[in-house]
């Protein structure tokens, strides 16, 4: 198992009502970045406020920090995160045979979401109170699918999918240290090299695929993830760069 990183802090909890939540409670008073991980969590969400199932056994976790720079250069610490998800996976199964990334931030096993990223912050502007970087991640059980939205990628479990069983203490083990390294490699050398490994372990890169928002759906050729982070499809009337969307296959 890997060392804990050095300059993070750990905030253990047997029940909590978000990850997410508690981080916004701890972030005026720390003193550097903290992960945090609940054994159980009752109010869990994703995306666009959507519930977030936690079986037992699988990780919910939060990371908060006070990073420098702009919001959107902050926000670009999902890729980071994913990195490290993918990492971490590879620690523990021995294999990165089936991992991929799902733009803007979701991992897939076998074709499956095997975990999810949550950003959020506080502060206007230029300022930034604080980013939390939620993370759950499908170790011993997959939500049923019935609890997911029509259309969307089939839960799946590491277990399920590899046969590992791995504890969420041991698996945020990995993924901490994980996470540490890609973000050295952030800070010291921008997005850049970030983009270019994530885009190395992109799913659907080059093929099909639909982006749709509460206000429109756009179906395109995956061309690439641009220096902000957007993905950009080729289109048939020419390339589009979005920001945000749910992206379906």
């Amino acid at each position: 198992m890997s060392a804990w990183p050095e300059g993070y802090g750990l905030h253990v909890l047997d029940e909590v009502d978000s990850t997410l939540d508690e981080a916004a409670r701890i972030a005026p008073r720390m003193a550097g970045p903290v992960w945090i991980m609940a054994r159980r969590q009752v109010k869990g969400r994703g995306r666009r406020a959507r519930p977030w199932a936690d079986p037992a056994g699988n990780l919910a976790s939060t990371l908060v920090m006070r990073p420098e720079g702009t919001p959107a250069q902050a926000a670009l610490r999902s890729f980071v995160a994913a990195l490290a998800l993918f990492d971490a996976c590879v620690a523990v199964t021995g294999r990165a045979q089936g991992l991929a990334l799902k733009w803007p931030n979701d991992v897939l096993m076998n074709g499956g979401k095997l975990a999810g990223i949550l950003l959020e912050s506080s502060g206007q502007g230029r300022g930034l109170g604080y980013l939390a970087i939620g993370i759950g991640v499908n170790l011993a059980e997959a939500p049923l699918p019935e609890a997911v939205e029509p259309g969307a990628v089939r839960p799946v479990s590491l277990l399920s999918e590899t046969g590992v069983a791995v504890t969420p203490e041991d698996f945020l083990g990995e993924l901490a240290a994980a996470y540490a390294r890609h973000e050295a490699c952030f800070v010291t050398q921008g997005f850049a090299p970030i983009r270019e490994a994530w885009l190395a372990r992109a799913a659907r890169l080059g093929e099909g695929i639909t982006a749709r928002t509460g206000r429109s759906e756009t179906a395109g050729t995956f061309e690439t993830v641009d220096e902000q982070g957007n993905l950009v499809l080729n289109t048939a009337n020419g390339r589009v760069s979005i920001p945000a969307a749910d992206i379906y296959f």
